[in-house]
């Protein structure tokens, strides 16, 4: 398959248009967030939630920040009662944080906002848009498992 000059123009335009697009609604969904917490926080949250127990630096390296930058997230997270450490029975002095019940709550609680968000979103299209937003999904599913 050659690809043309016109080609990588609308290659070039298709990705803009999709990157505006993304970042819309990324804006959108954050905005249903609870009151109160950070992306920052939410995020790290959500990590939590998905991998359970985790040192510090795990979980600073899943998010892609630095560890002092991730022990004032926690640290704030722990304060609102979200996060709980845990001393490592094996090595005292590693520690593991957690979520709390009130923590695994509140993920929820956030999840359910932005996920009824979208569906009502979803119940305004019609049945060919609905169709194509799910072939889209599958392909944006694969794109994203791909590395880089």
């Amino acid at each position: 398959m050659t690809t043309t000059r016109t080609g990588k123009t609308q290659d070039t335009e298709l990705a803009t248009r999709l990157r505006l697009a993304v970042m819309r609604l990324a804006r959108r969904l954050r905005r249903q967030a609870p009151e109160g917490i950070s992306p920052s926080q939410l995020s790290a949250l959500a990590t939590l939630d998905g991998h359970g127990r985790l040192t510090l630096s795990e979980l600073a390296a899943a998010e892609r920040v630095r560890p002092p930058t991730m022990t004032r997230v926690v640290a704030a997270l722990e304060g609102a009662g979200l996060v709980a450490r845990s001393v490592d029975a094996k090595d005292r002095r590693c520690t593991h944080l957690e979520l709390t019940g009130e923590g695994k709550r509140l993920i929820g609680r956030a999840r359910n906002r932005k996920t009824a968000y979208l569906a009502a979103g979803l119940a305004g299209l019609s049945d060919a848009d609905r169709a194509t937003l799910a072939a889209a999904t599958e392909i944006l599913e694969r794109f994203v498992k791909e590395p880089g």
